[in-house]
């Protein structure tokens, strides 16, 4: 149960890409981490709707405090083949256990910093 609540805080940050907008007078602009990596290309070269700039390099600067290069390679298959995520997080394997640890980590701080 608590990986299916996992699953879907992750797929719903991360497939958010984007956010409304925030006009009240008190709040000061904050910039957003930019990074550039195979997480914020796939996030730009994606068809979801709401995608930008600054969101899908921001999901990246997350990615980079949390995963690996080899993790976010592997979290990059995710954009084209959602239910690839489901298969890895119902896994028994241990590998695939340990990734999605890491990628779970990596939704809450992607959410936390560019939410």
């Amino acid at each position: 149960m608590m990986k299916h609540v996992g699953l879907c805080i992750c797929i719903l940050a991360l497939s958010a890409c984007g956010g409304g907008r925030d006009d009240r007078p008190d709040r000061r602009a904050v910039a957003a981490p930019i990074a550039f990596g195979p997480i914020s290309k796939a996030c730009l070269q994606s068809d979801r709707k709401k995608k930008s700039r600054q969101l899908c390099t921001c999901i990246q600067a997350a990615a980079d405090e949390t995963l690996s290069r080899s993790d976010q390679r592997r979290s990059v298959a995710f954009y084209d083949n959602p239910h690839l995520a489901q298969q890895v997080r119902t896994s028994d394997r241990n590998v695939d256990e340990t990734f999605w640890d890491a990628y779970a980590e990596y939704g809450k701080t992607a959410e936390r910093m560019c939410g």
